[in-house]
């Protein structure tokens, strides 16, 4: 079976360790930083770090138009964290010249778990993936506070003492927006998948594969 070629978007973030994790989980993974190299590959990951950098550099490397247009044609894309801010249609506590690809018809919150001090892990169930419950790492996290009808909703932080402290602080966890308790953070709509956390830090490849298997059945 030939292995679909996946492009880490790479222009600021974690891309390492999802080019890492994706050859792990059997793709042809490739960096992506000019629009030659986007047309080259099946699918394609927006990794975790600074979306308002991400969305300034997508413009300076003209990258915009062409993800934007691979995107409606059908292209699958996975975001995490900075990624998932960036597939989302509307942002809260962005800044006003932030512009993402608006994929996903959902509306996310920046930061909302709180700043880097406040990052923690925690399980999470995610539909469609098996082998129990996922170790989530959430960084500077953001958080999907409304879904459309075309999204499904794959996964959901509990807000138990399960979690553990990743920052210098155990902080409340809670934001202007309320508990953590129940909020979504991993949804797909059609070829679109986005989550809060990090699964290149983790070592488990369950989510790099249920997009690669994504991928391979787009093509």
């Amino acid at each position: 079976m030939t292995a679909p070629v996946i492009g880490v978007l790479a222009l600021q973030g974690d891309v390492r360790e999802h080019v890492a994790a994706l050859a792990g989980a059997g793709a042809d993974a490739r960096p992506v930083r000019r629009p030659a190299e986007l047309d080259a590959v099946d699918g394609l990951v927006i990794p975790g770090g600074e979306s308002t950098t991400i969305s300034k550099l997508a413009d300076i490397f003209e990258l915009r138009e062409p993800i934007d247009k691979r995107i409606a044609a059908g292209m699958p894309v996975y975001g995490s964290c900075a990624g998932m801010i960036m597939l989302a249609a509307a942002v809260l506590d962005g800044r006003p010249d932030q512009r993402g690809f608006q994929g996903i018809e959902m509306t996310v919150r920046r930061n909302a778990f709180g700043r880097q001090v406040d990052s923690f892990e925690a399980p999470v169930e995610i539909t469609g993936v098996e082998g129990g419950q996922f170790h989530a790492v959430f960084i500077r996290a953001p958080w999907v506070e409304r879904v459309g009808a075309g999204v499904e909703v794959l996964g959901r932080v509990t807000d138990d003492d399960s979690r553990s402290q990743r920052g210098v602080r155990r902080a409340e966890l809670e934001s202007s927006s309320g508990p953590t308790a129940d909020r979504i953070v991993a949804v797909r709509q059609g070829n679109l998948l986005a989550t809060s956390f990090h699964p290149e830090l983790t070592g488990d490849l369950r989510l790099h594969r249920y997009f690669v298997d994504l991928v391979r059945s787009a093509s």
